[in-house]
Formats: C-alpha cells, structure tokens, sequence
C-alpha cells in the first residue's frame, strides 16, 4: 500500500511538471518576461509623476497618471503571481521566482502609502519626494531580479530555440524603464534633491539607454543582444532614436556643473518623456511578436 501510495505521489508530481512546462508557451514567456520588465518602467513612472506633481507642473494630469500607474502596478504584480485573464498572464509556479515577487510585494506594501497619500492629499511635500527618493530603487532592483529569473526560465524553456530573444524583449523592456529613471533623476535635479548625485544618476542612466538602443540596432555582445533584422522594429528604433535626439541636450545640460535647469528644459522633458517611452514600448511589442 506504501508503495502504491510513493508511486501515486509520483505520478501527480510528474503530471504537475508537465502541466507547468505545457502552460508556459513561448508565446506566454514573451508576455511575462514583457509585463514584469513593465514593472520596473512603472516604479520609475510613479516616481517621475510624483516629482511633477512636486514641481508643480501639469499637476491634476499627472495625479491622475499616478493614480493610474500605481494602480496598473497592484493589479499587473497580483497577475504575475496569480495570473490575469485581462492581462494573458499565467500564474507563476516557479517555487524561486515565487520567493522574488515575494520581496518585491513586501517592499511595494510599503512604497504604495505613500504614493497614495501624495494622491489624497493633491500635493507631493519634501518629505514625500524624500520617502519616494529614498526607497523607489529598492523596489526596481528587486523587480529587476524578479525579471531576470523569468528571462533564465523562459531562455532555458519556452525560449530555448532562440536564446537570444529573451535577452532582447527583457532589454528592450529595460528601455522603458530608463525613459522614466533618467526623467525622474532630471526632475529630483531640477528639485534640488540630492542634486550631485542625481546628476551622476542621470548620466549613467542615459548613457546605458543610448548604449542599448544602438545594441538593438547592430547588436552589442557584452550586453548579449544580437543584432535586429526586422525591418519594421528597425524602423520603429528610429522612431525612438529621433525622439532621443531631441531630449538628450536637456538631459546632458542637466548633467552639466555651472548650468542651471531651464523652465524650457523642463517642458521638454516633460512633452517628450512620455512619446519616448510610447515609441520604445512599441518596439518591446514588436519583440514580443516575434514569440507567437
């Protein structure tokens, strides 16, 4: 009986590991690894809306964006360990990656309040741009580690035919992200928070978005991208690269020792942040296509 029951065990464990490989197409691998690279756009997102908002510009719209991403990064985090019919997630069942998005869901109980008191109270304080500051990069980071277990599952599974898709649709995502990062970094510059730092923040910050998008063009071997040959994601990198052309000067001005940030520079990045991440996402769509 002993044994009928080991074998029983066996046999469920078995279907159960076969259920997972199953579920995890390479289709759903491109929608994973795209939603939970997503993530780390939006930590930076909020950030960026709360420093507008701070700075008093727009600041009614971009309430209503944070409201609107922060709410977007509850439901896609859920969906990602649950899975989301809306969003074509599948639950996660990787016991390790499980753990991850248990360290990011602890950080972000915390991040959420105080993004949420910056909306009920219709004002972003110092003291919110210092707790915001202080604690949004702890959150990437820890989404960032929760992407890259996903890219290895995907590369090693759904994706082991072309190993270096996952790269590319996680590093395109990462593009993203860093529309936002260096934008929120011009913004604390801007607000004179922790100015040397940010400034040094921001220099690296663009200089790895500029590195990347000229690696998803031609390729780039220490980043493990392989070049693109599709002519219409080219096409759409050029789209982005032209956007990139016209913010970058406020961004390297803001970088700069002796030059103050100009009310022009901060319309600029305020009218091109959000183009530029729209056209770069596009491009991660494009990717993402590549799977199905």
């Amino acid at each position: 009986m002993k044994i009928v029951k080991i074998l029983a065990l066996a046999f469920t464990f078995f279907a159960m590991q076969i259920t997972t490989v199953e579920a995890q197409t390479a289709e759903e691998f491109g929608t994973v690894i795209n939603l939970s690279g997503k993530q780390r756009m939006l930590t930076q997102k909020m950030s960026k809306e709360v420093m507008l908002v701070a700075l008093d510009i727009d600041k009614e719209q971009n309430l209503k964006n944070l409201t609107a991403t922060s709410s977007l990064f509850d439901k896609t985090l859920k969906g990602l360990r649950d899975g989301d019919a809306d969003l074509k997630l599948p639950p996660t069942t990787s016991p390790k990656i499980l753990r991850q998005l248990d360290r990011v869901e602890k950080l972000w109980n915390d991040f959420y309040p105080n993004i949420q008191n910056v909306i009920n109270a219709g004002n972003a304080s110092a003291e919110d741009v210092s707790a915001i500051a202080g604690s949004n990069l702890k959150l990437l980071k820890q989404m960032n580690k929760a992407v890259g277990a996903y890219e290895k599952e995907a590369a090693a599974t759904g994706l082991s035919g072309e190993p270096g898709l996952a790269t590319t649709i996680n590093l395109s995502g990462k593009q993203r992200m860093l529309t936002q990062k260096m934008s929120k970094e011009f913004l604390l510059v801007a607000y004179d928070h922790e100015k040397s730092e940010n400034k040094l923040n921001l220099l690296e910050t663009f200089t790895l978005f500029e590195r990347t998008l000229q690696g998803l063009k031609v390729g780039d071997n220490t980043l493990g991208l392989p070049a693109t040959t599709d002519t219409a994601i080219l096409n759409q990198l050029d789209k982005v690269s032209g956007l990139w052309d016209k913010a970058k000067p406020a961004f390297v001005s803001a970088t700069s020792q002796d030059v103050s940030i100009t009310a022009d520079d901060k319309n600029t990045i305020a009218s091109l942040n959000l183009p530029l991440l729209k056209e770069m996402n596009a491009a991660v769509q494009m990717y993402e296509g590549l799977t199905k």
